[in-house]
């Protein structure tokens, strides 16, 4: 026999007893999944509560079944080939702690599905919530609002859910990547919105000219300095420049903040995620009438202005 049959007969009988001969069905996969995520201690952050929501999640999108019907699938057989695929996700999960988002390449805001990769950070947002109701009472008629802008849009997700709550707005998603705007024009085709959403590239408002909008909704970078130092590894996978912004983290909040007014109609607003960082925005603004909205998951994430409470051009 060659060497190379050898080799061969060696990498089926690894196979014939190893966990992808002895694991069958979805059951086990997710058993497993959950075993090797809890003596792993991977990091939950990127859309999963805990182990068994995460490995649920791995194993059913692998196999491009439905998340939300897992009873009519536990005791399914798993073809050798795609037990390949899954046990090589959740080894990549735990040796190197990638994010089950990238390693499927999905993310979910409520029933929203998205594309993603390591282009662009993993969507979670504070405002898929807000936007349910449009921003209400602060957008007092969804129909009313006739243009949006989405500044830092990453995946293009929050454009993408702006343009289902506010079904007459022209909206523009900006991004400085390039990388970013590849992306989010997959997912904008997804879901047949081209012709509502323009993608602009754009260092905060740069590349936007002189446009004014009815409403500005923002998730740009914002995490401290120190808090990007200590960052569990997961998130070492996401691009950096949308995590961080200097020091305190409000490099992109203050250009943000000094130029919204001069991009607003009147009676526009502004509305910006700034994660745990209330303390350090109000220190760095105490002029500013800032209204913190509250989640189901935080009251001091979010926090909106109306044009009339900005600076103004000259």
């Amino acid at each position: 026999m060659s060497h190379e049959h050898e080799h061969d007969h060696d990498h089926e009988h690894e196979h014939e007893f190893g966990p992808l001969a002895e694991l069958v069905t979805v059951r086990d996969w997710i058993r497993y999944a959950v075993t090797r995520f809890n003596r792993g201690k991977v990091f939950f952050g990127h859309g999963c509560v805990d182990a068994y929501d995460e490995a649920v999640w791995l194993v059913l999108a692998s196999l491009d079944l439905p998340l939300d019907r897992l009873d009519p699938f536990l005791d399914a057989c798993i073809t050798s080939e795609e037990r390949e695929e899954i046990f090589t996700r959740i080894a990549r999960r735990v040796d190197e702690r990638v994010p089950t988002a990238y390693l499927v390449n999905e993310a979910w805001l409520g029933d929203f599905r998205f594309y993603v990769d390591e282009r662009v950070i993993v969507p979670r947002s504070f405002f898929a919530e807000l936007l349910e109701d449009g921003l209400a009472p602060w957008v007092e008629d969804p129909e009313a609002v006739g243009s949006a802008l989405d500044l830092c849009t990453g995946s293009g997700c929050l454009a993408i859910l702006m343009a289902h709550a506010y079904p007459h707005a022209d909206i523009v998603a900006a991004d400085l990547s390039g990388d970013a705007l590849e992306v989010a024009a997959r997912n904008v085709a997804d879901y047949g919105l081209e012709g509502r959403i323009e993608l602009v590239k754009s260092d905060v408002f740069d590349g936007l000219g002189g446009r004014r909008f009815d409403l500005i909704v923002s998730n740009p970078p914002y995490v401290t300095a120190e808090a990007v130092a200590a960052l569990p590894p997961e998130y070492l996978h996401e691009p950096r420049m949308a995590l961080g912004s200097g020091d305190d983290g409000l490099d992109v909040v203050r250009r943000l903040l000094a130029d919204a007014g001069k991009h607003l109609n009147p009676g526009g607003i502004l509305a910006v995620e700034v994660g745990h960082n209330r303390h350090i925005v109000e220190q760095a603004f105490p002029d500013l009438p800032l209204i913190w909205l509250s989640t189901r998951g935080s009251d001091d994430t979010v926090f909106v202005l109306r044009r009339e409470d900005l600076p103004q051009e000259s």
